[in-house]
């Protein structure tokens, strides 16, 4: 790093292109010294400072590079759009982002932004930035400022044209958002009644003249210059929010009709480029506008380290597809938690139905593999068997335990959104207590019936054909593979995964046929209406409508169960799944095959001992990414997790029993509907 002497000799404002971004770029550095105390980088501005009054022939160079750098690059771009993705995109957006994180960057460049983010790309860069104080910005302001600023301080500065400039452009792009089709048809009425971005640009264009009329008139609060300009900054300032409003309208028909990450995008780019143009007018017109103008490239520091990042790429659109996915799960994921004991009870009851059409589609799982079938088509035929099942599980109206909490955390988000309020935190461990008397209640009831019916089933096929479900092989490399010893935990946990992928699934499609009113399509169409009749179509849209997501579901997660394992293998991986319900049909086959011996043998046993621990992380580590992604969707942050995570366990240690039974009072389903 060099000295402060040699860099001041080497400042030439004549050199070349390259020659001066390279100085600037060796006093960025300069600056920052080793990143370890920002007192200690605020205190080398304050020696540049010195140096350069103490040195009139490098202060005027300084002002002399600092003019032909303004004139060589347009500030007023960077100011305006650096920050901003330019698509919605993911895969082009990630392109775009591995390049500027793979690719080196080049000081020759007439682009402020690709300067910018040359010189100012450091964390530390915003740290000593937000540190400066009104007297150092305005010892700055003084040793930049041209020689004709200072001959007609009555005309707008250099930079201040560059901020008139600036506000311009982001005036100019959110009226575009506000007039694409894609936005004003989802505006409610009095948005578009009020049309906000119709008057923005004339509003805006009053200010700039009220701020020009009024750079020669006196600081004085009655002077009629000043008060029309705090009348423009006021009117303009009004418009936006209303722009804002506007934009935010299109919120509520999402709601309604469905998410699109497109939309959100636009939104969220309104609403930013809105909070960019208050700053650059803070920049403008602020008490202290120097000191303000360090905040906003303390701000650019920060976003531009954003738009290089991976991480923030995938959170924003996490923060987009959870948006979209589970408003529509809540909805189906309200049907799975059980809040009184009759509910309990029919919970059970639902489950025992699931566990025994569990123990059909263990035969047909069987079955196919005694076919004997090439890797393809066994993967093929079993996801064929698990999902017909599933769906018929689906259609009959009965659960699977494990199916419920990927749905069901998205409804019990929902009841995050007012985090704030004091009954707020009590009502959602509520919920909880409840989600999870639902599982116990679901659990129990698939295994315990899946279990002996398995067995019966195996007994009558011996009976009736001399051979059991299944052969002494097959029930072998049963009692082994599910041993809790061996890998079927980091198996079930993988599966988990699966079922937090299917409802990710299954709340894109049911979105995407809400958004693109499939439902309404199919009832009202008249190629379909003319064939089908208006009536069947009706029932075939309400039909669809209430079931799609059960249907994507179900089905996503048959083909996954019956084709990953296959995938595996092909590449040697090894991999099986392991979910609580098969499982344990499985268990009962092989115990079925071997007879009363399986008792004393100690393998059997450690397969009992893992039926729990499948079912446990199945449904934990489903959830947990289901929940985590519904946090995400309603932005609740690290501290509210804290007092969430705070507040379960304190409902875990003084009434641990309600996490297991209901122990209240028998509330009728109606009146938990109704409130």
């Amino acid at each position: 790093m060099r000295d402060l002497t040699g860099l001041l000799d080497t400042l030439n404002p004549d050199g070349t292109l390259v020659e001066r971004h390279l100085w600037l770029a060796g006093l960025f550095d300069w600056i920052r010294g080793d990143r370890k105390s920002v007192a200690a980088a605020v205190a080398r501005i304050g020696l540049l400072l010195d140096a350069l009054q103490a040195r009139p022939d490098k202060a005027l160079q300084a002002r002399r590079w600092w003019q032909t750098l303004n004139n060589t690059l347009d500030v007023a771009v960077l100011l305006s759009d650096y920050g901003f993705s330019s698509r919605n995109a993911f895969i082009s957006e990630l392109a775009e982002r591995l390049r500027l994180k793979l690719l080196p960057t080049t000081p020759e460049t007439t682009e402020a932004a690709v300067l910018f983010s040359l010189v100012l790309s450091d964390a530390f860069d915003a740290q000593w930035l937000l540190a400066l104080d009104e007297d150092m910005c305005a010892r700055i302001v003084a040793a930049l400022q041209t020689q004709a600023d200072i001959a007609d301080p009555i005309a707008p500065s250099d930079w201040q044209c560059t901020l008139l400039e600036a506000i311009t452009i982001c005036t100019s792009q959110v009226r575009a958002a506000g007039f694409a089709a894609e936005l004003r048809l989802r505006m409610n009425a009095a948005a578009r009644e009020t049309a906000p971005f119709h008057s923005l640009a004339s509003n805006f264009d009053q200010l700039r003249a009220c701020f020009i009329a009024a750079l020669p008139a006196p600081q004085d609060d009655q002077d009629p210059r000043q008060v029309a300009l705090q009348n423009a900054l006021q009117q303009f300032r009004g418009q936006l929010e209303a722009c804002r409003a506007a934009a935010a309208s299109v919120y509520a028909h999402l709601d309604e009709h469905g998410v699109s990450v497109s939309l959100v995008f636009r939104v969220r780019q309104v609403r930013e480029r809105i909070l960019r143009i208050r700053a650059l007018i803070d920049c403008l017109s602020a008490a202290h506008p120097a000191l303000d103008t360090t905040r906003l490239l303390a701000h650019l520091v920060q976003v531009g380290r954003d738009r290089r990042s991976l991480r923030s790429l995938v959170a924003s659109n996490s923060s987009m597809l959870a948006a979209k996915v589970t408003e529509r799960s809540s909805e189906v994921g309200e049907h799975y938690i059980t809040r009184s004991r009759a509910e309990y009870r029919d919970m059970l009851g639902k489950a025992a139905g699931g566990g025994a059409l569990t123990a059909v589609t263990t035969w047909l799982k069987f079955a196919v593999m005694a076919f004997g079938l090439s890797a393809f088509w066994n993967g093929f035929w079993s996801s064929v068997a698990y999902a017909g099942s599933f769906v018929v599980i689906q259609l009959m109206h009965y659960t699977l335990a494990t199916k419920q909490p990927a749905m069901t955390a998205p409804a019990m988000a929902a009841r995050l959104k007012d985090i704030n309020e004091p009954s707020s935190m009590d009502e959602f461990v509520d919920e909880v207590t409840h989600l999870v008397r639902s599982q116990v209640a679901a659990v129990f009831g698939n295994v315990g019936m899946v279990f002996p019916l398995v067995v019966l089933v195996s007994v009558l096929m011996q009976l009736l054909s001399g051979h059991p479900m299944l052969d002494a092989k097959g029930a072998a490399y049963v009692l082994h593979s599910l041993n809790l010893l061996g890998p079927s935990a980091l198996f079930a946990a993988i599966t988990g995964v699966l079922l937090f992928a299917s409802s990710i699934i299954a709340g894109w499609t049911e979105n995407a046929f809400v958004f693109y009113r499939l439902d309404s399509a199919l009832r009202y169409n008249p190629v379909f209406t003319s064939r089908l009749g208006a009536q069947r179509c009706d029932r075939w849209a309400t039909f669809l409508r209430n079931n799609i997501s059960g249907f994507a579901s179900n089905i996503s997660l048959g083909v996954m169960l019956g084709m990953i394992p296959e995938f595996a293998t092909f590449f040697g991986l090894g991999l099986q799944l392991r979910h609580v319900t098969l499982s344990s049909g499985q268990l009962a086959a092989a115990a079925a095959s071997i007879g009363w011996d399986v008792v004393r043998d100690s393998a059997f046993w450690w397969c009992v001992a893992a039926i729990p621990v499948i079912g446990a992380l199945n449904l934990c580590v489903s959830f947990y990414c289901a929940f985590r992604l519904a946090l995400l969707s309603h932005n609740i942050g690290r501290l509210d997790r804290v007092r969430i995570r705070s507040a379960i366990l304190g409902r875990l240690r003084h009434k641990p029993l309600e996490f297991f039974f209901p122990t209240g009072p028998n509330v009728p389903v109606a009146k938990v509907q109704e409130d």
